[in-house]
């Protein structure tokens, strides 16, 4: 992305490539989350290899959210682990230099403008840090640098959101709805960027209820109901086992058979 001042291109992103069978990038054991009497989370759980994209989808309610909080150690668990890279979430905090996170709204001072935001982040990263201005030079948004976000249309600040996830050249991508206000070709561009950092050995996360969205980007596919995994695997195997190809129909018909 772009430093304050000045934009340094780059062709592609540089992120370390991975090769051969590797260890989970996430793992998550017997991970169990109430707020008061609901139970958010129960028992998940979960391995989610680097070098992939995978789809977590379910209802609304099903424990998504509070998943990936969990990841991003923003909600602490009653009961069980969840591991970036083999680092507990709730020891080190170190682990989060290397996730990039794009939430559905993400929230920062109205009067600031794209740039005083990247460049706050930027100081709080610390000097050295390995920055990527790929994604904000392809989604355009180099006009709006110095306009205050409060003015800023919804499609432009989701650009900003994008850029910003793939900022420090993140291991862990977790994406949630990335694709929503964006315009067909902002959509696009966000898209190859994401299959370039899987090649490229990032682990990407994609949280969406968009799910034609999802259909030809994803590897695998972890499928929440009612706190708990009905499914995890690749896509090829939940066309098999649903015996539908699009995953829209293919996820339909697990809530229909796994509903408990």
């Amino acid at each position: 992305m772009t430093a304050v001042g000045s934009v340094a291109r780059e062709s592609v992103p540089a992120w370390s490539s991975a090769s051969g069978e590797s260890p989970p990038s996430v793992t998550v054991r017997g991970l169990v989350k109430r707020f008061g009497r609901r139970t958010a989370l129960n028992g998940v759980d979960l391995a989610v290899r680097r070098g992939r994209i995978t789809a977590l989808v379910g209802p609304n309610a099903a424990g998504k959210s509070t998943l990936i909080k969990a990841i991003l150690g923003l909600v602490k668990p009653d009961a069980g682990e969840v591991t970036v890279d083999g680092i507990s979430v709730n020891g080190d905090p170190g682990y989060r230099t290397g996730i990039g996170y794009m939430p559905q709204a993400a929230r920062f001072p109205e009067n600031l403008t794209p740039r005083k935001v990247l460049a706050m982040l930027r100081d709080l990263r610390g000097p050295g840090a390995p920055v990527d201005t790929t994604l904000l030079d392809q989604l355009a948004i180099a006009g709006d640098l110095d306009r205050p976000l409060r003015v800023l249309s919804g499609g432009t600040r989701q650009k900003l959101n994008a850029a910003i996830a793939f900022l420090f050249r993140p291991s862990l991508l977790i994406l949630d709805e990335p694709t929503a206000g964006l315009d067909p070709i902002a959509s696009g561009v966000l898209k190859d960027h994401i299959v370039a950092a899987a090649r490229a050995g990032a682990t990407v996360v994609i949280a969406s209820h968009v799910l034609s969205e999802l259909q030809d980007l994803v590897s695998d596919v972890v499928f929440l109901l009612d706190g708990t995994v009905r499914f995890a695997g690749p896509l090829p195997q939940l066309r098999q086992e649903t015996g539908e190809l699009g995953l829209e129909r293919a996820i339909a018909r697990l809530m229909r058979e796994r509903r408990v």
